[in-house]
Formats: C-alpha cells, sequence, structure tokens
C-alpha cells in the first residue's frame, strides 16, 4: 500500500470475516465457465480468477473467441473526480486477501509519518553463486572433477551412492549426499537446494569378465584390452532411466533456457493465478481497478490477462493494483536473474512488487518500468533491482530478497514512486495495461547448468555403411553390453530435451595419462582415440563457465595414437588450455543422429 489517509478502527467487527467475497475455491480449472460474460464486463467483477496454477495444454482458444463475440465489455465506471469511498468495496478487497491489516502496524505507521523519512540506500545485490554437483563423484572422471573444483574454490556437493568410499577419497569436510540415480526416492529435493549447476559423470560399469586386479588396472587401459560385460545395473537403468530420475531432481534448481512461466498464456500453455485489485480504497481513496481474461486481446489473437482501472487522487489517494493471492506454495525462483513481462505498453510507469512474506501488510521488493505506448514489448526487470519498499519508503535495514520465497505478485499504477519521488508518468483517468504473460530469465549470456559426460560412437551401432572393424569394442558390441550406447544416446536426448541449459561432451577411449596432449575437438561422432580422464574433468569444468559452449554436444580425443603413451615432464609441464579455443569451433544442432535419421536402421 502506498500511503494512509484514513482511519481505521482498532477492532474490526467480526462481520467483516463474514462478507462474501465473489470467489469459489482455490485451484478450480480454467473452463469456458470462467469467462461469464458478468465476469469480463462488470464495472466492479468478481475481484479475482479461480485459477489453476499447474502448467497445462491451452485448448480453450476458439472457446473464448466465440465467448468475447458475445461480451459487451464496459468500462470500470469509476470516473475520476467523481467518485466517493466505498466501504463495501474496501471490505471485499479485505476478505479476498484473508487478512485485514494489522491495526498496530497501522498506528505505527501514523508515528512514523510524523518523522523524517528514512533516507534512500543504495539496495545490496543478491548472490547470485550457487553450489556445483558432482554426479558419479568417485568415478575415474567425477574425483577428478571434485578436486578441480575444490582447488578452484568452488562450492561442490557430491552424489554418490557409496558414501564409505567417498569418505575415504576426499576430504572429511566435503558437502556429500547419498543417493541412487537408479532409485528416484533415494534423490530427495532437500538434497538439491542451492545447486546451480551439475556436472554429471555417472556412467554404467564396464569390467573384465575374467575379472580385474585390485587398482582395476585393466579397466583403466579400456575395454580394448579385455573382454567386456555390464557390472551392476544394466544402461537402461544407469544411462536412461538414472537420467530421467537425475533431471527431474536437478531441474528445478538448475533452471530452465527458457525460463519458468509464472502467469500468462504462451504458444499451447497457460498458467493462471488468483488477482484481486488492491487500490487506495483501503486508505480512503476512491480508484478502482479490475483484473480480467481478454480472450482476444494478446498480440496474436489469443488470450491475455489486463490490468485496467480509473485512478484518482481524491481523498488523498492516486494508486491502483492487483495483487495475486498468496501461493500455497511458495516459488523457488532462484535459479534465475529476474522476472520478464510481456505486455502492451501505454507510456506510462507502473510498478512490479514481489513479496516473500505471507503478512498483509509487509515490505514489498519493488521496481519500476516504463512502458512505450501501443507496443507489444519484453521488459526485464532483475532481481538485483528490487528494492524493499514499505508504504513507499525505502527500508534500508530489511533482509535481502529472498528468491527461494515468493509468497505473491503484484502490479501497480501509483502517482507515487518512492521515498518522496513522483511518476513522472501520471495521469488521473482511465488506463489499461495488457500483460500476455510474465516469466522468470537467465540473462545473457548463457552458459552450461548441465555438463554430461557421455561416449564417443553413440550413434554408430546401426550406421549404415559402417567399417565395423575399424570401430571401438563398445561399437562393435553394442548388443553384447546390453545397448549400451544405444542407451547412453537416450539418456543424452533427454538432457538436450530437458530445456536446461547444457553441454554434452563425448570423450573417446579414456586412459589415466596426464592431461596436457594436444587435442582434437569433433561434431557428428565419427572420430576414434584416446583421451585421459583429467583431460576430461578440466574440459568439463572449463565448459560450465563458456558460453561457447552452451547447447553444444561434441566429441573430445588426444592427437596421440593409442599406440603410444603419453607423458609429461614434472619440471617443464605444459602450459594452460585455453579451452575456449576449443568450444568456439563447435557448431548447433550437431549430434551424429542427423545420418540415424536419414537411413533409420532398427534396434
Amino acid at each position: 500500500m502506498e500511503c494512509c489517509s484514513m482511519q481505521i478502527s482498532s477492532s474490526l467487527s467480526s462481520s467483516i470475516l463474514k462478507v462474501q467475497g465473489s470467489s469459489s475455491p482455490f485451484g478450480r480449472k480454467f473452463s469456458n465457465k470462467s469467462f461469464h460474460p458478468r465476469l469480463l464486463s462488470s464495472p466492479l467483477p468478481k475481484p479475482f480468477l479461480q485459477l489453476n496454477d499447474k502448467p497445462k495444454s491451452f485448448v480453450y482458444r476458439q472457446s473464448l473467441a466465440s465467448l468475447s463475440s458475445r461480451t459487451n465489455n464496459r468500462p470500470v465506471s469509476a470516473e475520476a473526480g467523481k467518485q466517493s469511498w466505498d466501504f463495501g468495496r474496501f471490505l471485499k478487497t479485505l476478505y479476498f486477501f484473508n487478512g485485514p491489516p494489522s491495526p498496530a502496524k497501522f498506528f505505527e505507521f501514523l508515528i512514523e509519518k510524523l518523522s523524517s523519512p528514512s533516507p534512500s540506500e543504495p539496495v545490496k545485490a543478491m548472490d547470485t553463486s550457487g553450489i556445483i554437483l558432482v554426479a558419479g563423484a568417485t568415478g575415474g572422471v567425477g574425483r577428478r572433477v571434485v578436486n578441480i573444483l575444490q582447488k578452484k574454490g568452488l562450492p561442490v556437493r557430491v552424489l554418490v551412492r557409496n558414501e564409505e568410499k567417498a569418505r575415504r577419497m576426499f576430504s572429511p569436510d566435503i558437502d556429500l549426499i547419498v543417493g541412487d540415480i537408479t532409485k528416484e526416492s533415494t534423490l530427495v529435493p532437500e538434497y538439491f537446494k542451492g545447486v546451480r549447476k551439475v556436472i554429471n559423470a555417472v556412467s554404467v560399469i564396464v569390467g573384465p569378465k575374467e575379472g580385474d586386479t585390485p587398482d582395476r588396472a585393466k579397466y583403466s587401459q579400456g575395454i580394448k584390452f579385455f573382454e567386456p560385460e555390464i557390472k551392476g545395473d544394466s544402461p537402461e537403468m544407469v544411462e536412461y532411466i538414472g537420467m530421467k530420475n537425475l533431471i527431474n531432481a536437478v531441474k528445478g534448481s538448475v533452471g530452465l533456457r527458457k525460463g519458468k512461466l509464472l502467469f500468462g498464456f504462451e504458444d499451447n500453455n497457460s498458467r493462471e493465478l488468483a488477482w484481486g485489485a488492491l487500490d487506495d480504497v483501503v486508505m480512503g481513496g476512491v480508484s478502482e481497478s479490475t483484473f480480467q481474461i481478454d480472450p482476444i486481446g494478446s498480440e496474436i489473437g489469443g488470450p491475455t490477462g489486463l490490468f485496467k482501472g480509473v485512478v484518482s487522487t481524491a481523498n488523498n489517494g492516486g494508486f491502483t493494483s492487483i495483487r495475486t493471492r498468496n501461493f500455497s506454495v511458495p516459488e523457488d525462483v532462484s535459479a534465475y536473474d529476474g522476472l520478464e513481462l510481456r505486455l502492451k505498453g501505454d507510456g506510462r510507469r507502473y510498478k512490479m512488487i514481489v513479496r516473500t512474506s505471507s503478512d498483509w501488510d509487509t515490505v514489498g521488493y519493488t521496481t519500476g518500468f516504463d512502458t512505450v505506448a501501443g507496443q507489444w514489448q519484453s521488459i526485464r526487470l532483475p532481481f538485483s533491482s528490487l528494492r524493499p519498499i514499505f508504504r513507499a519508503r525505502t527500508v534500508s535495514d530489511a533482509p535481502p530478497f529472498d528468491p527461494t520465497n515468493i509468497v505473491s505478485l503484484q502490479l501497480m499504477f501509483s502517482k507515487f514512486e518512492y521515498d518522496g519521488r513522483l511518476n513522472p508518468t501520471f495521469v488521473e483517468g482511465a488506463f489499461q495495461l495488457p500483460v500476455s504473460s510474465i516469466r522468470t530469465y537467465i540473462k545473457d549470456p548463457i552458459c552450461p547448468r548441465f555438463v554430461h559426460v557421455g561416449s564417443a560412437g553413440v550413434t554408430r551401432p546401426g550406421r549404415p555403411g559402417l567399417d565395423l572393424s575399424k570401430q571401438p569394442p563398445a561399437v562393435r558390441l553394442n548388443k553384447e553390453l546390453d545397448f549400451i550406447l544405444t542407451f547412453k544416446l537416450k539418456g543424452e536426448d533427454l538432457i538436450r530435451e530437458s530445456g536446461m541449459p547444457y553441454a554434452i561432451i563425448r570423450p573417446c577411449a579414456l586412459t589415466e595419462e596426464p592431461a596436457g596432449a594436444d587435442l582434437i575437438f569433433d561434431q557428428g561422432d565419427n572420430i576414434t582415440g584416446k583421451i585421459s580422464r583429467e583431460e576430461v574433468a578440466l574440459i568439463c569444468v572449463a565448459a560450465l563457465e563458456s558460453t561457447y559452449a552452451c547447447d553444444k554436444t561434441f566429441e573430445v580425443k588426444s592427437v596421440i595414437p593409442f599406440s603410444e603413451p603419453f607423458t609429461v615432464d614434472p619440471e617443464n609441464p605444459p602450459p594452460e588450455k585455453d579451452y575456449n579455443a576449443y568450444f568456439k569451433t563447435l557448431k548447433d544442432g550437431i549430434t551424429g543422429k542427423e545420418i540415424l535419421e536419414e537411413s533409420p536402421v532398427p534396434v
């Protein structure tokens, strides 16, 4: 709320709680019945829409369009300078939000008004650092990734199946969680809070049929040197079902390239919220607003939300707003950098208010934004720009904005900015602001957030015209190894379809040699050779910070032939590589599946 110019009794009658708001059970599915003509055209329609918070197929476009032709939309009836305060509307507002303002807070505010305003202070930027999860951390590549990240001083969490093995391998203070990606129930959501990036080095275990040495010397040489078999869980369980479980576990905390839809209508999906009017009537003013669904008002002729009303400065008022009811489950948007609104501007300046408390009258984290008249535009509001505001004043000692606990959203058109400043675009009278969507976004440039260590050769089984005698054993033995490469490719596809920014690294045969040899990056899944596990680990960590690696799939090998060992002189080590120079050569959309799709061969 902006300001207060009326006195509210310290003891509200219990009848306030009995006032019938025009509501129905929260969460009711959106249907054609929701768009009753009276809802769309009434001067004071039902103050909110009962809506479902889950995305779903948007299948009612034609019904809405036909409804629009029968709907006579009338403007909000208030006219600037001719309204009178409406006590009934005041009570309905309180009833809708299920929480009248605290009398104690009201009188506290009156006292504060007698003192000088608090000075405006810069708001501290939000901490966007996050944890890097390493899955498969006790494997040959995974443990090296952990060591590299720790040397860089980056926050690391490891996901392992064998806690005892991990405790022996890593320092005692390692952030460790025990879970098995093949068992969804072990991937407890609490484990992944704070995780912003993932390096997945989980792989099905292949070993010699006749056994190995205690230090797995045969395995370290690669399956070229022994008759292999699958040890433990099948490729389907690890590479496909396990991948699906891992993606589902981390996707919410890692974030999606397109962002998360909080409200609106996009493509064939919609997500809806319960909006109610919160105008200066709560302070004694007479401004009036509403929120409606215009079934054909979007830029492509589909439905859009519509914030509209009449604003007046009578009775010391001067603001209108729409605010959502408190979410039943707070939104965690910490994987993102801000909110993006798709709207049609009218040349005015509005405010977005984000609340992290379920209290009725509390600090709202606020930022203003300008619109261009008559133009659809996307407006990005960084979380770092949000200021803690209480009744148009900056609260300098407020807690930092917490993106893990979004409780409600509010859009406002007001005469007031904050700390005594006024809105330079404010004029009394009617206004309307179509808003087709509110979503989160990841700021550009975007780097990979899910880096996966796969395998070269995943598209080669069944490839027409392939000379198997020149292919690695895993390609020749794909069927005998329970279709290991087939399921690795299916797991890759899950990553590409997940919406997370990713990089998929397909190393050739892995060795225990040191890093440092010159490398060949390629795409299309054609190369053979070898590469050091240490080198692969370094590539994984570098990919997390490279925009050139984002959404790329590529193979990598050393220039050293398989028949020649590679060694490093400790007194004269090779220089550190600039992996970005390799990432820059990569192209979008090349996976090696293109040949299979041209000439499909059943497996």
